[in-house]
C-alpha cells in the first residue's frame, strides 16, 4: 500500500480524537488523524510524523497524519490501511493458507455483522475480519488499545459463522516491524479478550502479522506467534 504527497512533521498535540496540530515546514498546520484509537504511546510531543497531503481543495484539513514514530520505529496509524493491505497480499498470493482460494470479496455482511472479507475455495467459504494494531510493549504487539464493543461484537459473530459451518479467522496487522508476539490486551479489555479465547477454542483461527513500513509504504510481512 503506497501513499502520495508525503510530508514530514513534529506532532504537538491532539484536541480531539479526529485532529491532531502539527508542526510542517515551520507552520502549525490543523491536521487530520487517521485513527481514532488512543495513540498515546506514540502521538506525544515532538514526534516526528508522516503525513499524506491531500488533493481535495474542499477539505477542512489539507494533511493527515498516518504514521509516526516511537523511540527509533515506525508505526503506520492509518486505521482505514489494515483492509487494504490483506486484501492485496491474499489476492497477490502472499497468504499461504488463502492461495488456494477462488473469490475474494470486501465488505460483506453476516448475521448482525459486516465482516471484512469473504473468501471461497472450491469446498470451503469463510470470513476474514481483519484488526489494525499500533499498540506494542518491549517488541509483543497488543489488541486492543482502548475497550470496544464492536470488535467483541465481530469476534462473537465469528464463532457463530464457524458453527454455521463457515472457515473463520480474526487477522490481526501489526502495523510495525520487528515484533516477536502477538497477545490480546487483557488489562486494556478484558471481554474482547476472553471472547477471542472462546473464540479460538470454538474453531476460529487467529492469526497475526507484522508490516514493513516506511514514510510512504506499508506491506505485509512475517507471521508472529499469537500468544492466546
Amino acid at each position: 500500500m503506497k501513499y502520495n504527497n508525503i510530508y514530514e512533521g513534529v506532532f504537538i498535540n491532539r484536541p480531539n480524537r479526529f485532529v491532531a496540530n502539527v508542526l510542517i515546514n515551520g507552520n502549525m498546520e490543523m491536521v487530520h488523524v487517521k485513527n481514532t484509537g488512543r495513540c498515546k504511546e506514540i502521538l506525544v510531543q515532538g514526534t516526528k510524523v508522516y503525513l499524506e497531503k491531500s488533493n481535495n481543495p474542499h477539505r477542512k484539513t489539507k494533511y493527515s497524519i498516518v504514521s509516526a514514530y516511537k523511540g527509533n520505529k515506525l508505526i503506520n496509524i492509518d486505521s482505514q490501511v489494515p483492509n487494504d493491505v490483506v486484501f492485496e497480499s491474499i489476492n497477490s498470493g502472499k497468504i499461504d493458507m488463502f492461495k488456494d482460494i477462488v473469490s475474494l470479496k470486501r465488505e460483506v455482511s453476516y448475521g448482525n455483522s459486516r465482516f471484512d472479507l469473504f473468501f471461497e475455495r472450491e469446498n470451503k467459504k469463510g470470513f476474514i475480519e481483519i484488526k489494525g494494531v499500533t499498540l506494542e510493549v518491549d517488541s509483543l504487539s497488543l489488541f486492543p488499545d482502548a475497550p470496544t464493543e464492536r470488535g467483541k461484537k465481530h469476534v462473537d459473530e465469528m464463532v457463530k459463522a464457524v458453527q454455521e459451518g463457515y472457515e473463520g479467522y480474526i487477522f490481526f496487522l501489526i502495523q510495525m516491524d520487528g515484533i516477536n508476539f502477538f497477545t490480546p490486551n487483557i488489562n486494556m479489555d478484558k471481554n474482547f479478550s476472553e471472547s477471542l479465547l472462546t473464540a479460538k477454542k470454538s474453531g476460529v483461527k487467529i492469526l497475526a502479522y507484522n508490516s514493513i513500513v516506511t514514510k510512504d509504504e506499508i506491506v505485509l510481512d512475517k507471521q508472529v506467534k499469537v500468544l492466546i
